[in-house]
């Protein structure tokens, strides 16, 4: 079966003047023309892998340069366009993605970002929404913890940033757990932490176990800059999380489980108003 908005492997049926014309079983023959077509010379009966769309005039079309993202997958997408029928997005192909304006959470602006969902309507047409919440086929999230994922960051939230996974899901990086600058558009690898009831993912920037290693890491940081500053640091568990996160880059909670795990091995001592080495 033909799967439009999608890679498919066809049959190449013939080759004629405008191009090559690939089987599509019940949709009949599909062109593929001259700029869609690979470098290669095809023959007659070969099985090529290509994305199936509409042309400008509605006709099934094919080519070998597939967009940055298919029909069922999410993507951060920049608008080029703008026509009474709604917004046009840059997603890859000679043909614009429509995000028509029933399909706008906002209304879009010209040359700005959006996560959009790429999905067929009724009468089969590629489509783009940015009203996620109408579109509810979003597969199961079969994800385990730890497994690491194609993360690309979508908008930064009171919580956290909103995060495209593998193309499919949806899921967020806390901010008290991202201690770099993150950019919405930026692709970067990334974990499961867990899945939620609502098929959306918890998600981490490091791998599992890591957090173990920082906090070692960060306990041997607080001593050297206890050192540092002659054996009394004026910054404690009792600091606000703005100046823990200046001094050290990390979070209050990792901050006090490091302090803690350092009282507790008797390597400080906790006094008004910072830490003392221990002798």
């Amino acid at each position: 079966m033909l799967k439009i908005g999608q890679m498919n492997r066809l049959r190449v049926a013939k080759e004629r003047s405008v191009g090559y014309f690939f089987d599509g079983g019940e949709h009949g023959d599909i062109l593929m023309p001259a700029r869609h077509q690979p470098d290669e010379i095809l023959e007659e009966d070969q099985e090529l892998d290509v994305f199936i769309f509409h042309d400008s005039e509605g006709r099934l079309t094919a080519t070998v340069k597939p967009p940055i993202v298919e029909v069922g997958q999410l993507a951060y997408l920049k608008v080029v366009g703008m026509h009474r029928a709604g917004a046009f997005m840059d997603w890859g192909l000679t043909k614009d993605l429509l995000v028509p304006h029933f399909h706008q959470a906002e209304e879009m602006i010209l040359d700005e970002w959006y996560l959009v969902k790429i999905f067929l309507d009724d009468y089969g047409k590629i489509l783009g929404s940015s009203m996620l919440e109408r579109i509810e086929d979003l597969p199961e999230a079969e994800y385990r913890a730890g497994q690491q994922v194609d993360l690309q960051i979508a908008a930064d939230t009171d919580l956290g940033f909103k995060t495209i996974v593998n193309k499919t899901h949806l899921g967020m990086l806390y901010h008290n757990e991202v201690f770099q600058t993150l950019e919405p558009g930026q692709k970067i690898k990334g974990y499961v932490k867990s899945v939620r009831e609502d098929n959306k993912l918890d998600l981490s920037i490091n791998k599992p176990g890591y957090q173990a290693r920082q906090m070692d890491d960060l306990g041997a940081r607080i001593l050297v800059e206890i050192d540092s500053a002659g054996g009394f640091l004026d910054i404690s568990d009792k600091s606000s999380p703005d100046e823990i996160r200046e001094a050290f880059q990390v979070s209050k909670k990792n901050f006090k489980q490091a302090v803690g795990k350092l009282y507790k091995e008797r390597h400080i001592l906790i006094e008004p108003g910072g830490m003392r080495r221990s002798k």
